[in-house]
């Protein structure tokens, strides 16, 4: 009897498709096939197999079985499991984790060798070459080059049957990992928190501990023990190592080599498709047993999941915002669950979620309270910008440009941090008043000196700067308000002509290698004013650095995001953080227009249980996370009238349940994005309610026309 095939496709569709089984295909589940879907052939991945009952109507046949290693049994659980918490499609995580699979194959390697053929004519260059042809088969040009002979030399052995060319894949090595190799010398706080993490790891299972240290504890040399440990105790055990930065993989594998002697798999949108290919496979096959990657790494076909690693736990790019939304450090989890594997989130500045699961025990609580040798952390005094503000059209009060010029003359380095993109966040007409903006939305277009363009960095959209006002038509009229990096580096090369000055940030640093570059002259001394946004923020470990002046500690308290006050003190701790990490002792400098707020306190006094106390309390009294459950509905459209209608006809069938409030809809802070008007609901809920069926019963009661979309974010980190 035929077999039914439960194929789960790669599209927002609300369950998998059923298909009929090929005679003699022989599927088992998790293998990925490609499935007619209307004059389409996709790739789709089976989810469950049962055998045809009598009477059944005619289903499609499967076209044929795919050459990908299939997906295991644990892979396919997350994805199922993900979708249904964040309120989604299952193909949604599904384009995720095959994404790999998808990519093209690398081209295969043209070599040449020996058939044992003689040529006609046996001169002294063609002898040489096929003395170099009996070392093994390879590329012609390695080939004439080893020989001394010209290509022509080479082409003639091919032409007369003495060479023959043949095709090769090559395949990427990933050696197994060196565990005979020692780890540096742990001090007793390290020591600890390594065994207790060995100890975890040895107990095989889901566990789940936090690793909370200061800037410069040396975190990553303790859970690196905790990977040797997973690694040894299971012969085909995997480690997953998550980073929220690209900038930050090549440091991090760096350190990985030196402790396994072996470089890791690495996972995130810098490989190249074909490498991603075969890291995907090798994954699947159980031969990549270290992965270090982006929050996407997270949905990788683990063939035998030991252990997650979450660096930086608390940084907000963990999240997804657009597409299937997610939070990779939840999910990792509960991925970590599913496999039966521990789970390590190590931070300075640990999310308030992960403190609160901490305190009550369902987290194990390792703590690094000092920093790794002689380091100290750096001292921290804040600058009062309504006492000492900076000279007019200036940034840098005179109190930092004092410390800048004694760190310069003490040959030491400086980081001028702000988070900000360009040369100035803002662009106005001075005749009208005009603020220039994205077509169709709401975002202002952010000034880039270096490539003369306003740039849109919400839609990607940019143009050259006009030289004249697009709305009053007033020429040389525009000006710049505010700074950004660009600006900040202006001001910088001014005071100080004979420094070298460099700008770290997403529109400076193109890719990993360029970032490593960057990062490489910085810790080589090349680099004397770094400035710098959150890419320079985190991980990085400059031996001369010894000053950082934060140019606007206030940037991120504006607004009403919840997190505000969270998210400013881990950003500025985390870039604090980055002075006197070595025997150099460190200061940093913050310019705030509001020193008495509890984050600028709680940043001087070093004191973040105090932060935290306080943050908590508050929250506990909103019921708000930790203490309670957020999601957010934004629905949008092209036409405002039929928006809102719709909006308040989705408000009039919110279910009622216990322990919910609903607030909304209400217009969304941007309510403007790439033409499409935006509508958002913010619903708060107790810990005890099941939020994602709230939002999944809510969800199945409207049916969205045509142009307007529902978009549902569990546990939002933007209120944009």
């Amino acid at each position: 009897m035929s077999r039914i095939a439960s194929v789960l496709l790669p599209m927002p569709l609300p369950e998998a498709f059923d298909y009929a089984e090929p005679e003699g295909m022989e599927l088992v589940v998790g293998d990925q096939v490609a499935a007619p879907l209307g004059p389409r052939l996709l790739r789709g991945v089976v989810v469950a197999l049962r055998e045809a009952a009598g009477g059944n109507r005619p289903l499609k046949l499967l076209d044929s079985k795919l050459d990908s290693p299939p997906l295991p049994p644990g892979a396919i659980e997350f994805v199922q499991w993900a979708a249904r918490y964040s309120v989604d499609a299952p193909g949604q995580p599904l384009a995720i984790a095959i994404r790999g699979a998808r990519a093209p194959k690398a081209r295969p390697e043209k070599v040449l060798e020996a058939t044992g053929v003689l040529p006609a004519r046996a001169t002294p260059a063609r002898l040489k070459v096929l003395q170099a042809a009996a070392a093994g088969p390879q590329a012609p040009a390695d080939l004439a080059r080893a020989a001394g002979v010209s290509a022509g030399v080479v082409k003639g052995l091919v032409d007369e049957g003495a060479l023959a060319l043949r095709l090769i894949e090559a395949e990427a090595s990933f050696p197994e990992p060196d565990l005979a190799r020692a780890g540096h010398a742990l001090n007793p706080s390290q020591a600890a928190a390594a065994q207790a993490l060995v100890g975890m790891v040895g107990e095989g299972g889901f566990n789940v501990a936090l690793l909370d240290g200061v800037t410069g504890s040396g975190k990553t040399e303790v859970y690196l023990e905790a990977a040797a440990a997973a690694l040894a105790r299971d012969p085909a055990a995997q480690v997953l190592v998550m980073l929220p930065e690209i900038a930050l993989t090549q440091a991090v594998i760096a350190r990985f080599v030196e402790r396994f002697g072996v470089e890791p798999a690495e996972w995130h949108s810098d490989v190249a498709p074909p490498m991603r290919r075969r890291v995907w496979d090798a994954v699947a096959t159980g031969r990549a047993r270290i992965v270090i990657g982006a929050r996407s790494a997270l949905f990788l076909p683990f063939a035998r999941l030991g252990l997650i690693v979450v660096d930086e736990e608390h940084d907000g790019s963990y999240k997804q915002d657009e597409g299937f939304i997610y939070q990779a450090r939840d999910l990792s989890v509960m991925r970590g669950k599913i496999e039966g594997a521990a789970v390590v989130l190590a931070s300075a500045t640990p999310s308030l979620e992960t403190l609160r699961n901490a305190e009550t025990g369902r987290y194990r609580w390792l703590k690094l309270t000092s920093r790794h040798g002689t380091a100290q952390l750096p001292d921290i005094t804040l600058i009062d910008l309504k006492d000492t503000p900076p000279p007019p059209g200036r940034w840098l009060s005179p109190p930092l440009v004092d410390a800048m010029g004694e760190t310069l003359a003490a040959g030491e380095q400086t980081l001028l941090f702000l988070n900000r993109r360009g040369y100035a966040p803002l662009v106005l007409c001075k005749a009208c008043g005009e603020k220039l903006t994205s077509p169709d939305t709401d975002s202002w277009l952010v000034e880039h000196r270096y490539s003369g363009r306003l740039v849109c960095h919400l839609t990607g959209f940019s143009m050259v700067k006009p030289d004249k006002c697009p709305h009053c038509g007033a020429r040389d009229s525009l000006t710049s308000i505010g700074p950004g990096v660009e600006r900040v580096e202006e001001e910088a090369r001014h005071l100080f002509p004979g420094a070298r000055v460099a700008v770290f940030s997403s529109d400076t640093v193109w890719d990993a290698k360029e970032a490593r570059r960057l990062v490489d002259s910085m810790a080589q001394g090349e680099i004397d004013i770094l400035v710098a946004t959150q890419a320079a923020a985190k991980g990085h470990n400059f031996p001369k650095l010894t000053l950082v002046g934060v140019v606007d500690a206030d940037l991120g308290l504006r607004g009403g995001d919840l997190r505000a006050a969270e998210r400013t003190y881990q950003l500025l701790a985390q870039a604090t953080g980055r002075a006197g990490r070595r025997e150099r002792p460190g200061r940093a400098l913050l310019q705030t227009y509001a020193p008495e707020h509890s984050v600028m306190q709680a940043l001087k006094a070093q004191d973040r249980d105090a932060f935290v106390e306080a943050e908590m309390a508050e929250r506990e009294i909103m019921k708000l996370p930790p203490f309670g459950r957020l999601g957010a509905i934004v629905v949008s459209g092209p036409d405002a009238a039929a928006l809102e209608a719709f909006a308040r006809e989705m408000a009039k069938v919110a279910p009622n349940a216990e322990g919910v409030e609903v607030y909304g809809p209400a217009d969304a802070p941007l309510s403007l994005v790439r033409g499409r008007r935006r509508k958002r609901f913010l619903i708060r809920a107790d810990r005890n309610v099941d939020l994602s069926a709230y939002l999944a019963t809510w969800r199945a009661r409207v049916r969205p026309p045509g142009a307007i979309r529902v978009a549902i974010d569990v546990d939002p980190y933007s209120f944009l």
